[in-house]
């Protein structure tokens, strides 16, 4: 009689977390029409999306106060800091090069934590990535190597917008492996109040020393990328993160390139060539593989496996 494989009980049940890591991929691939029709400047649109969520943010910290299991140590506030410098850098890139390429690009390539991420979780796990893992991490490098390439031959001035884009995603990389460690000791609201919080000096003073127009004469625009990308967009990948496996949320990012450019189509009239297509089909074949190995799925592990009342 042969033995059941072993399971990981943080992610027996994460039908809660795969809903929400795709309704906050969702959200955040509206980032860069909300930038664009802003009327600040773009790291200016940044500091706003982080001031206008933070009090909504503040509100369901409190009303979802649980107990804690521990007063956060030197090591966790320093953390929350470092995390809150990095989003802020990622947010002040990213918007740059938002306007200087197109709208999937810019999420494609702002989210090329796709990657970095689930690097870092097998670092974590001294595992190696399965066979099928390495496949869809390939097929998913090309589609975006891809998608850039074609990016270049629409519009060589698209080429710097890209590089910021792919700058801006390793500093998300970086932000995801702070919170990851910040979210061992703090629940989910918390811990995007006080990181949201510590990224608010470092957006306004890049956005004066850039001489941007910072404050605006149409709030809707800004008001929207707080509420659906700060509060609803972070909120759940915030929770995500603690749930499943940096493998899963990584390729997860993958969900804002296509949704960003049926936005792009849509608002800016930036037509996909079948080129683009094939790149986004690779992309999709990458979350499929990826769906469908879920023993793969569950050999690594969240970096933060959380006590119950931490989730």
């Amino acid at each position: 009689m042969t033995r059941p494989a072993p399971t990981n009980p943080a992610l027996t049940n994460n039908a809660p977390a795969l809903v929400a890591v795709v309704v906050a991929n969702a959200a955040l691939a509206f980032g860069p029409l909300f930038v664009r029709l802003a009327d600040t400047g773009p790291v200016a649109a940044a500091f706003w999306r982080i001031a206008l969520a933070v009090p909504v943010l503040a509100t369901i910290a409190a009303m979802t106060r649980r107990p804690a299991a521990a007063a956060p140590t030197r090591r966790t506030w320093l953390f929350v800091a470092c995390a809150g410098v990095a989003f802020a850098a990622d947010l002040g890139t990213w918007h740059l090069g938002i306007i200087h390429t197109t709208m999937a690009n810019a999420t494609l390539l702002g989210n090329s934590a796709t990657f970095l991420f689930p690097l870092w979780g097998f670092l974590v796990a001294r595992t190696w990535p399965t066979r099928m893992q390495g496949v869809a991490l390939l097929l998913a490098a090309a589609g975006a190597g891809l998608l850039m390439g074609r990016s270049y031959e629409l519009d060589p001035r698209h080429l710097a917008g890209d590089l910021l884009c792919v700058v801006a995603g390793v500093l998300y990389a970086l932000y995801f492996i702070l919170m990851s460690d910040v979210r061992r000791a703090l629940a989910p609201w918390p811990a995007l109040v006080l990181s949201s919080i510590a990224s608010l000096l470092p957006l306004l003073g890049f956005a004066l020393l850039l001489g941007e127009a910072i404050v605006p004469g149409q709030w809707n625009p800004l008001i929207a990328l707080a509420l659906v990308c700060q509060v609803l967009g972070q909120g759940c990948m915030i929770y995500a993160l603690g749930r499943l496996s940096p493998l899963v949320v990584g390729l997860a990012l993958l969900i804002q390139p296509a949704v960003a450019a049926t936005i792009g189509w849509v608002h800016f009239g930036e037509a996909l060539a079948p080129l683009d297509f094939v790149g986004i089909a690779m992309i999709a074949a990458a979350l499929v593989l990826v769906r469908d190995t879920r023993r793969d799925a569950t050999d690594v592990p969240p970096a933060n496996p959380l006590p119950e009342e931490m989730r």
